[in-house]
């Protein structure tokens, strides 16, 4: 039977047999090389696109006549990471999977990706099998983990929830503090926001780290979702 892709904003149809086009976010060329390769003793799977950061991968995306299928991500990758990346790639193309493929499985990158919308989490070091099997399992709106991911998720879930402040003044920001975590939700970059405020770039900096620390988060993504759920921006 004929194999087909999809073109942008079309969803694979049932009754053909699909060829999922992959997109590889990875900053290390020997890593990039060894997913392309694991993913290409498969004929169900084309690797359209490759990525040496989060920045690099939006930028290719938007000149792509068709978009993949799926994005293999990696999370610390220069300029944009992929948590980050993750984040602002669903807010435009949400139909995109997002696989985060990385070496780092503590709680904190765990639980970060699965707030930026990612829709899978697996060890670099998974066999080709079980890369396959995991990629076709998210297209049928699966979420594939590895195993020792998924004991970890558990965990996260298992914990009870931390006490949530109920007026902006349980976790009061300054006005500049406000204005800053604003910009950041509109996906501006340090030097932008420096410029847009007229203030030094080590200014927002510190400025962020008041406010990571006064809603007890770690990283911008988890800052701009407590800000939007205490009404904050």
């Amino acid at each position: 039977m004929r194999r087909i892709g999809v073109r942008r904003n079309e969803s694979p149809t049932k009754g053909f047999t699909m060829t999922y086009h992959i997109h590889i976010a990875e900053d290390l060329p020997r890593l990039a090389k060894m997913l392309r390769e694991n993913l290409e003793l498969s004929p169900d799977f084309k690797v359209i696109g490759q990525a040496e950061d989060g920045q690099e991968l939006l930028e290719q995306l938007t000149a792509l006549p068709t978009l993949p299928h799926i994005v293999l991500m990696d999370i610390m990758m220069p300029r944009l990471n992929g948590i980050e990346a993750t984040a602002r790639l669903k807010a435009l193309h949400p139909q995109i999977k997002v696989v985060m493929a990385t070496v780092f499985d503590d709680e904190t990158h765990i639980f970060d990706a699965i707030l930026a919308g990612a829709d899978g989490y697996l060890l670099k070091d998974e066999s080709p099998e079980v890369l396959h099997r995991s990629l076709r399992e998210v297209m049928e709106g699966g979420a594939p983990m590895s195993p020792a991911i998924a004991r970890k998720a558990l965990t996260l879930l298992r914990r009870p929830p931390p006490a949530v402040p109920k007026t902006q003044t349980d976790a009061p920001l300054s006005d500049r503090e406000i204005d800053i975590l604003d910009q950041l939700s509109r996906g501006l970059r340090y030097r932008q926001v420096a410029e847009n405020l007229d203030i030094s770039e080590g200014t927002v900096r510190k400025h962020i780290e008041n406010v990571y620390r006064k809603l007890q988060v770690h990283n911008k993504v988890s800052a701009v979702d407590k800000g939007r759920q205490l009404g904050l921006i």
